[in-house]
């Protein structure tokens, strides 16, 4: 795991920039530095050690120095992917995964992409051609982002490396605030810094002469058969140990991040670690530390673990932020900092669960509750449909959730795993200048459309697919572990993986049994059935009612009465929002984290950093 930056045309003092930008992101890289530059180009990168410590320093080039790379990532097929290319004649210096990026590129040119099982963005220099060719993984699990100034293309793992270029200049992207009041994240591929984007997952980028290409390479294609359930219980064990296989190779200590989840228990019992990681909140329901230390117990596992208090979060809110690049609100970022924090002091790779609800259909939401199936039953959907359709323009009340998922289609009442203002409330709450984002259906109807053959819960599949999970769930994974110079490996975002649990029918992944069925059924094979069946949790935090103790309520009051604040909401209505969460006479708290977190991000980026 490592993080890079570079950039396009000629400069003062290349190198002194380059070393400059490489500084900001030292955590994802401690252990070594190098750089590349010539007339036309500049490469750095920073390195954390995981495989062929003695020789993996970046960039690397071929035979003749005519491509050069730098990688973040890991390719878990290297070893395979090596020998076929030695059988074609490529001569190799290191024992890495990373040299099989450079000979592949010769080889395959673009369609290298195709044929790496692993997480990867990188960026490959080829001098002969003067030619950019950049890619990021199938799933998004490492970022890539690249920015357009003037004659300058920029590209690197973290936008803050973009800060000490002389061309970046930095101005906050005004169309980004509203959707980010809905959804939590940063939904858009344009980031919250103009004339920044992230490049998609399962895309790759090309440059030449001036010219950018951005080119789709590959998507998840949801296309069930129906083998019988038993069968797909044993594909998926043997599916999931071999991924953990693969994902626990390296030459540094491997532990796993547990929760009292199926996702981690089912990774943690597979690998077999020494140690695995947890964190708590000291709130009843606020922490999963008891069965993290009790399903340890059961495996023999060493069980480290850590109780975060509210004032540690506040004090450490700002470098959260930071290091997140843009405002994530989720706030499951917070026990992820500090968990990747204490895994650190043991380890340098992680295993951890992300990716199962995706591609197995575990939320909550994925289901359609009892009351609602009566209802459909019960009521003709000639009915049933006008009332979903009126539902959608009434403003939040009893009964409206009921009806929207009662009649109206999934595209119409169906955002994702979070879902914090009403487009109509945001765009009330926000300054004129920033109400102009995209729509919420602007954004997800046309992922939508991909898919508008396929039944309600592959849909939802694969709305959180394209966005939940690559530009908040993963997002923070890797920020989150990075901070700490963490490598944060996910086996169940693995191609033999996904490639499986896209066949599998909708009614062995939903049901009203429970959701992520089939898999349930799985790691029951590995896990005790209180484990195997027990609900979501995911590292719960209190924020609602930090936010109704005295000295939270006055910074995040402060927050909102300050000039910054002025410029984009209406804080009147903010400081009443907050009063009567405080008073306990509504429950605003997952709304008003949302606005402080943007502020403090903010605050960091535009004020602390000018």
């Amino acid at each position: 795991m490592c993080g890079f930056v570079g950039f396009t045309g000629e400069i003062e003092n290349k190198e002194v920039v380059l070393e400059n930008m490489m500084n900001t992101i030292v955590h994802r890289g401690p252990d070594s530095a190098g750089i590349y530059t010539d007339e036309d180009i500049a490469l750095g990168f920073r390195r954390l050690s995981i495989i062929d410590l003695e020789h993996g320093s970046q960039p690397l080039h071929n035979e003749d120095k005519s491509v050069w790379l730098i990688f973040n990532g890991e390719i878990y097929n290297f070893q395979a992917l090596r020998e076929e290319l030695i059988a074609k004649g490529h001569i190799f210096t290191t024992h890495t995964d990373s040299e099989v990026l450079i000979h592949g590129y010769e080889e395959y040119k673009e369609d290298i992409v195709n044929k790496l099982r692993g997480m990867f963005a990188f960026v490959i220099w080829d001098i002969k051609e003067k030619s950019l060719f950049c890619a990021r993984d199938h799933f998004g699990i490492k970022p890539f982002y690249y920015a357009t100034m003037g004659d300058c293309l920029m590209f690197g793992s973290e936008i803050k490396s973009f800060l000490p270029h002389p061309s970046f200049k930095k101005e906050l992207n005004e169309d980004a605030l509203k959707p980010y009041l809905t959804f939590q994240y940063p939904v858009t591929d344009y980031t919250f810094f103009k004339n920044v984007n992230r490049l998609p997952a399962a895309h790759y980028l090309t440059f030449k002469n001036g010219k950018l290409d951005i080119v789709r390479y590959w998507d998840i294609n949801f296309e069930p058969e129906d083998k019988g359930l038993d069968y797909y219980v044993d594909e998926i064990e043997k599916a999931v140990k071999e991924s953990v296989e693969f994902h626990r190779i390296s030459d540094v200590k491997v532990g796993s991040f547990l929760s009292s989840g199926v996702d981690s228990s089912y990774i943690t019992s597979c690998l077999m670690p020494n140690k695995t990681f947890t964190v708590g909140f000291n709130r009843e329901r606020f922490s999963e530390i008891d069965s993290a230390q009790a399903l340890s117990k059961i495996l023999n596992i060493e069980s480290v673990s850590k109780m975060v208090t509210a004032e540690e979060c506040f004090e450490n809110f700002s470098k959260i932020q930071y290091h997140c690049d843009e405002p994530e609100s989720n706030p499951s970022t917070i026990p992820l900092f500090f968990l990747a924090k204490l895994a650190r002091e043991h380890v340098t790779v992680i295993l951890s669960g992300e990716g199962a609800d995706e591609i197995f259909g575990g939320y909550p939401l994925y289901r359609t509750p009892f009351s609602v199936q009566k209802y459909q039953r019960i009521i003709p959907k000639f009915i049933r449909k006008p009332l979903g359709l009126l539902a959608t323009k009434l403003p939040d009340m009893h009964g409206k959730k009921f009806l929207l998922k009662g009649g109206a289609p999934v595209e119409k009442h169906f955002v994702g795993q979070a879902y914090i203002f009403d487009e109509k409330d945001a765009k009330k709450l926000l300054n004129p200048k920033f109400r102009n984002g995209p729509s919420v259906d602007d954004l997800i109807q046309p992922i939508y459309d991909r898919v508008k053959d396929k039944d309600d819960v592959t849909k939802m599949q694969y709305l959180d697919f394209h966005l939940w999970m690559p530009k908040d769930i993963l997002l923070k994974a890797d920020k989150m572990s990075m901070a700490s110079s963490i490598e944060l490996r996910v086996p169940f975002l693995d191609k033999e993986v996904v490639e499986l649990a896209r066949k599998i029918p909708s009614k062995y992944r939903v049901n009203n049994i429970n959701t992520k069925y089939v898999f349930r059924q799985a790691a029951n094979r590995m896990l005790p059935d209180e484990w195997a069946s027990r609900k979501k949790i995911g590292f719960p935090v209190p924020v609602t009612y930090w936010l109704r103790e005295e000295k939270y309520y006055n910074i995040v009051k402060a927050s909102f009465l300050s000039e910054q604040a002025k410029q984009f909401f209406d804080t009147n209505t903010l400081v009443k929002m907050l009063d009567a969460h405080y008073s306990e006479k509504k429950n605003y708290g997952r709304k008003l984290w949302t606005i402080y977190t943007f502020l403090v991000w903010y605050n960091k980026f535009f004020i602390e950093l000018n």
